[in-house]
């Protein structure tokens, strides 16, 4: 059967192959849910196990340390670019799965969960990047789009356990981490079944030296570091998402909205968001429609300590929305760029090894937001989330950058 699909896709024209396109967006948003399942369900865990008042940003930072950790190995050993990476995909999906299941155990404690999430974390190094790259196998010209899906995907991925929490109170929150293991199976199974994609190149051996070399392309080095300045802002923003919503409640007793369902909202825009960037980089190119979004995040960044004392919730709320579309919709045209000013062999070592860096910037400012929140909870504290954006246009306006405008269209 594997033989027969593959076949058949090497002889396909593009419709034919835009036909994996769903399969792969919809295994990348089963795999994804692992993301915040934690997140979505902190109240519970909290209740059950007693955790600390830090326990937010510090599950939120296991998974990143995980994921880093996870990148790390998944670059430096090349796995994804010297094996099938559905079969990564696959194996990454079922581990993934199986530690995240894990917080259902009654004996957990703040430790046990921490490393629970760290190995979670771990193994979406296998799901996210290297879905980005079985995408890159299938699509050359397009890439962008393409790539929009498969981030918006992860985006209501990332957002899918709060929908699942604030759908009703009457669901137990176990349901919450099962359900999340049981769709990353069923996304891992769905790309175990997909054959290599057309345009994949592996490589036959080990090369430890990839790891620094992809960094000497000037195109490359921009677009990467306009990518960690979006990273430095996009999950600390998702992370306090119910926070914020929090804050702003109890400043305006007022108003009262579902705040599982409004940080859903939030988040989950993104992903509709993130295909129209795509498709409005096919008119205007990559890097003018990321850095469009990176300046427009940037400003949101500024704003929400003014947006505090806003009176009306609709427009806070609108507000919420509209930065949670451009956070996000700038991401898979920066993966685009680095794919595309990588070696073909070396493609997915590239994205690898950028996303690693990337989630690294999270840790930082999701830590430093945390604490500045303990120490002061004022709203100026935010602030800090405007330093990502402000470099990543930098980055991006650099005389080295002149080359990654050179997208195809």
């Amino acid at each position: 059967m594997k033989k027969f699909i593959k076949s058949t896709i090497q002889d396909a024209s593009l419709p034919v192959r835009r036909g994996i396109l769903p399969i792969i967006v919809f295994a990348q948003f089963c795999g994804t849910s692992l993301w915040f399942a934690s997140n979505g369900i902190l109240d519970d865990l909290s209740g059950a196990f007693h955790l600390p008042e830090a326990a937010l940003e510090h599950l939120t930072s296991a998974v990143q340390l995980g994921f880093i950790a996870g990148t790390l190995v998944f670059a430096l050993f090349t796995l994804a670019d010297r094996y099938s990476p559905s079969r990564v995909f696959f194996w990454s999906a079922i581990l993934g799965a199986l530690f995240n299941a894990g917080m259902i155990w009654d004996g957990n404690t703040m430790t046990t969960l921490l490393v629970l999430r760290f190995a979670t974390g771990f193994f979406l190094a296998g799901i996210y990047p290297v879905g980005m790259k079985i995408a890159s196998d299938y699509f050359d010209k397009g890439l962008g789009v393409s790539l929009g899906y498969l981030v918006g995907a992860l985006v209501v991925g990332t957002a899918f356990p709060h929908i699942l929490r604030g759908s009703g109170e009457s669901i137990p929150w176990q349901w919450v981490a099962g359900i999340t293991s049981l769709l990353a199976l069923t996304g891992g199974v769905l790309v175990a079944f997909l054959p290599d994609g057309p345009y994949r190149k592996p490589m036959p051996s080990p090369d430890m030296t990839a790891f620094f070399r992809v960094f000497k392309n000037p195109g490359f080095r921009s677009a990467s570091f306009g990518y960690f300045g979006h990273m430095w802002e996009l999950y600390t923003f998702w992370a306090f998402v119910p926070v914020i919503l929090t804050t702003y409640l109890q400043w305006h007793p007022q108003p009262d909205f579902p705040i599982s369902l409004w940080a859903f909202f939030i988040i989950g825009i993104g992903g509709p968001a993130c295909v129209l960037g795509g498709y409005l980089s096919k008119r205007l190119g990559e890097k003018k429609i990321a850095t469009l979004c990176l300046i427009l995040s940037g400003i949101c960044c500024l704003v929400l300590p003014w947006a505090f004392t806003w009176e009306n919730a609709f427009w806070f709320l609108a507000f919420l929305l509209l930065w949670g579309m451009v956070v996000i919709s700038d991401s898979p045209l920066f993966s685009t760029l680095v794919a595309r000013n990588a070696p073909p062999s070396q493609k997915g070592t590239a994205l690898t090894i950028v996303t690693s860096i990337g989630f690294a910037m999270t840790i930082l400012s999701l830590e430093i937001l945390g604490r500045l929140q303990l120490a002061t909870p004022e709203p100026e504290t935010y602030l800090l989330l405007a330093f990502g954006p402000v470099c990543g246009v930098l980055a991006l306006l650099n005389k080295g950058s002149k080359k990654v405008g050179q997208d195809t269209k």
